[in-house]
Protein backbone atom coordinates (compact mmCIF):
# COMPACT_ATOMS: atom_id res chain seq x y z
CA UNK A 1 0.00 0.00 0.00
CA UNK A 2 1.52 3.34 -1.06
CA UNK A 3 2.26 6.07 1.47
CA UNK A 4 0.38 9.39 1.18
CA UNK A 5 2.44 12.17 -0.39
CA UNK A 6 4.34 14.32 2.05
CA UNK A 7 3.10 17.73 0.90
CA UNK A 8 5.49 19.61 3.18
CA UNK A 9 8.48 17.82 1.66
CA UNK A 10 7.20 18.32 -1.88
CA UNK A 11 6.62 22.02 -1.21
CA UNK A 12 10.17 22.37 0.07
CA UNK A 13 11.58 20.59 -2.98
CA UNK A 14 9.50 22.81 -5.26
CA UNK A 15 10.92 25.88 -3.50
CA UNK A 16 14.48 24.60 -3.98
CA UNK A 17 13.94 24.13 -7.72
CA UNK A 18 12.19 27.50 -8.03
CA UNK A 19 15.06 29.25 -6.23
CA UNK A 20 17.57 27.60 -8.56
CA UNK A 21 15.59 28.60 -11.64
CA UNK A 22 15.19 32.18 -10.39
CA UNK A 23 18.92 32.58 -9.81
CA UNK A 24 19.71 31.19 -13.26
CA UNK A 25 17.15 33.51 -14.87
CA UNK A 26 18.65 36.52 -13.08
CA UNK A 27 22.12 35.39 -14.20
CA UNK A 28 20.97 35.06 -17.83
CA UNK A 29 19.46 38.52 -17.77
CA UNK A 30 22.73 40.32 -17.01
CA UNK A 31 25.73 38.02 -17.38
CA UNK A 32 25.63 36.19 -20.72
CA UNK A 33 27.81 38.79 -22.53
CA UNK A 34 30.49 38.25 -19.85
CA UNK A 35 30.16 34.50 -20.25
CA UNK A 36 30.67 34.86 -24.01
CA UNK A 37 33.97 36.61 -23.21
CA UNK A 38 35.01 33.59 -21.13
CA UNK A 39 34.45 31.39 -24.19
CA UNK A 40 36.54 33.77 -26.33
CA UNK A 41 39.38 33.76 -23.79
CA UNK A 42 39.48 29.96 -23.54
CA UNK A 43 39.24 29.41 -27.31
CA UNK A 44 42.07 31.91 -27.86
CA UNK A 45 44.17 30.23 -25.15
CA UNK A 46 43.77 26.80 -26.74
CA UNK A 47 44.50 28.10 -30.24
CA UNK A 48 47.78 29.50 -28.91
CA UNK A 49 48.75 26.19 -27.29
CA UNK A 50 47.85 27.10 -23.71
CA UNK A 51 45.99 25.26 -20.97
CA UNK A 52 43.34 25.97 -18.36
CA UNK A 53 43.95 25.65 -14.61
CA UNK A 54 40.88 25.52 -12.34
CA UNK A 55 40.66 25.58 -8.54
CA UNK A 56 38.34 26.07 -5.61
CA UNK A 57 37.38 24.62 -2.23
CA UNK A 58 34.70 22.07 -1.38
CA UNK A 59 31.88 22.11 -3.92
CA UNK A 60 33.88 24.59 -6.00
CA UNK A 61 36.71 22.04 -6.13
CA UNK A 62 34.20 19.51 -7.46
CA UNK A 63 33.11 22.05 -10.09
CA UNK A 64 36.76 22.58 -11.07
CA UNK A 65 37.18 18.80 -11.50
CA UNK A 66 33.93 18.51 -13.43
CA UNK A 67 34.77 21.31 -15.89
CA UNK A 68 38.34 20.06 -16.36
CA UNK A 69 36.98 16.58 -17.07
CA UNK A 70 34.61 17.89 -19.75
CA UNK A 71 37.50 19.68 -21.48
CA UNK A 72 40.02 16.83 -21.26
CA UNK A 73 37.59 14.08 -22.24
CA UNK A 74 34.74 15.48 -24.33
CA UNK A 75 31.46 17.28 -24.04
CA UNK A 76 29.51 16.05 -27.08
CA UNK A 77 32.11 15.55 -29.80
CA UNK A 78 34.71 12.84 -30.27
CA UNK A 79 37.73 15.11 -30.56
CA UNK A 80 41.26 15.75 -29.31
CA UNK A 81 41.55 16.24 -25.56
CA UNK A 82 41.94 19.83 -24.39
CA UNK A 83 44.54 20.53 -21.67
CA UNK A 84 42.82 21.41 -18.39
CA UNK A 85 43.97 20.70 -14.82
CA UNK A 86 41.91 20.86 -11.63
CA UNK A 87 44.35 21.93 -8.92
CA UNK A 88 44.29 20.57 -5.38
CA UNK A 89 43.26 17.08 -6.43
CA UNK A 90 46.53 15.20 -5.76
CA UNK A 91 46.44 14.20 -2.09
CA UNK A 92 50.23 13.99 -1.73
CA UNK A 93 50.70 17.46 -3.23
CA UNK A 94 47.80 18.93 -1.25
CA UNK A 95 48.99 17.61 2.12
CA UNK A 96 52.64 18.37 1.38
CA UNK A 97 51.97 22.03 0.58
CA UNK A 98 49.57 22.36 3.54
CA UNK A 99 52.15 20.85 5.90
CA UNK A 100 55.33 22.45 4.54
CA UNK A 101 53.86 25.88 3.78
CA UNK A 102 50.18 26.55 4.59
CA UNK A 103 46.71 25.75 3.36
CA UNK A 104 46.59 29.23 1.84
CA UNK A 105 49.40 28.16 -0.53
CA UNK A 106 47.85 24.98 -1.95
CA UNK A 107 46.71 26.52 -5.23
CA UNK A 108 49.38 29.20 -5.69
CA UNK A 109 52.17 26.60 -5.50
CA UNK A 110 50.46 24.52 -8.18
CA UNK A 111 49.88 27.58 -10.35
CA UNK A 112 53.60 28.29 -9.99
CA UNK A 113 54.43 24.69 -10.95
CA UNK A 114 52.02 24.21 -13.86
CA UNK A 115 51.16 27.69 -15.15
CA UNK A 116 52.80 29.47 -18.05
CA UNK A 117 52.26 32.88 -19.59
CA UNK A 118 49.18 32.75 -21.83
CA UNK A 119 47.45 30.01 -19.83
CA UNK A 120 44.14 30.68 -18.08
CA UNK A 121 43.56 30.40 -14.34
CA UNK A 122 39.92 30.01 -13.27
CA UNK A 123 39.40 30.64 -9.55
CA UNK A 124 36.06 29.49 -8.14
CA UNK A 125 34.76 30.81 -4.80
CA UNK A 126 31.10 31.28 -3.93
CA UNK A 127 31.97 34.04 -1.44
CA UNK A 128 34.84 35.49 -3.42
CA UNK A 129 36.91 35.64 -0.25
CA UNK A 130 38.70 32.26 -0.10
CA UNK A 131 42.28 33.16 0.82
CA UNK A 132 43.88 30.29 -1.08
CA UNK A 133 41.95 31.17 -4.25
CA UNK A 134 42.86 34.86 -3.95
CA UNK A 135 46.54 33.98 -3.43
CA UNK A 136 46.55 31.72 -6.49
CA UNK A 137 44.92 34.40 -8.65
CA UNK A 138 47.59 36.87 -7.54
CA UNK A 139 50.32 34.38 -8.43
CA UNK A 140 48.68 33.69 -11.82
CA UNK A 141 48.57 37.39 -12.67
CA UNK A 142 52.22 37.84 -11.63
CA UNK A 143 53.15 35.00 -14.01
CA UNK A 144 51.22 36.42 -16.98
CA UNK A 145 48.26 34.04 -16.95
CA UNK A 146 44.82 35.36 -17.88
CA UNK A 147 42.48 35.11 -14.89
CA UNK A 148 38.76 34.37 -14.64
CA UNK A 149 36.78 34.47 -11.40
CA UNK A 150 33.57 32.51 -10.80
CA UNK A 151 31.91 33.82 -7.67
CA UNK A 152 28.59 34.87 -6.18
CA UNK A 153 26.82 37.49 -4.07
CA UNK A 154 28.75 40.76 -4.30
CA UNK A 155 31.79 38.97 -5.75
CA UNK A 156 33.94 39.48 -2.66
CA UNK A 157 37.62 40.39 -3.07
CA UNK A 158 37.95 37.97 -5.96
CA UNK A 159 35.73 40.07 -8.22
CA UNK A 160 38.33 42.84 -8.45
CA UNK A 161 41.32 40.49 -8.67
CA UNK A 162 40.65 38.84 -12.02
CA UNK A 163 40.76 39.92 -15.65
CA UNK A 164 37.14 38.81 -15.99
CA UNK A 165 34.66 38.12 -13.19
CA UNK A 166 31.44 36.14 -13.45
CA UNK A 167 29.25 36.86 -10.42
CA UNK A 168 26.12 34.80 -9.74
CA UNK A 169 23.45 37.09 -8.20
CA UNK A 170 22.69 35.08 -5.07
CA UNK A 171 23.92 34.75 -1.48
CA UNK A 172 22.89 31.09 -1.25
CA UNK A 173 25.92 28.81 -1.72
CA UNK A 174 23.98 25.87 -3.26
CA UNK A 175 22.23 28.14 -5.78
CA UNK A 176 25.55 29.76 -6.72
CA UNK A 177 27.20 26.37 -7.23
CA UNK A 178 24.27 25.12 -9.33
CA UNK A 179 24.66 28.13 -11.60
CA UNK A 180 28.44 27.71 -11.74
CA UNK A 181 28.15 24.17 -13.09
CA UNK A 182 25.45 25.20 -15.58
CA UNK A 183 27.59 28.04 -16.91
CA UNK A 184 30.56 25.65 -16.91
CA UNK A 185 28.61 23.29 -19.15
CA UNK A 186 27.66 26.17 -21.45
CA UNK A 187 31.29 27.24 -21.76
CA UNK A 188 32.52 23.70 -22.43
CA UNK A 189 29.88 23.15 -25.11
CA UNK A 190 30.65 26.42 -26.91
CA UNK A 191 34.44 26.02 -26.67
CA UNK A 192 34.13 22.53 -28.16
CA UNK A 193 31.87 23.77 -30.97
CA UNK A 194 34.21 26.61 -31.90
CA UNK A 195 37.40 24.53 -31.84
CA UNK A 196 35.96 21.41 -33.50
CA UNK A 197 33.24 22.71 -35.79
Amino acid sequence: MSQPLDETRISKMRLIFQESLSVKEAFMKDSLPQLAKVVDMIVSCYRQGGKVLLFGNGGSSSDACHIAGELVSRFYKDRKGLPAIALGTNMATLTSISNDYSYEDIFSREVEAHGQKGDIAIGISTSGNSKNVLKAMEKARQMGLKTIALTGGTGGKLKDNADLSIVVPSKMTPRIQETHITLGHAVCELVEEELFA
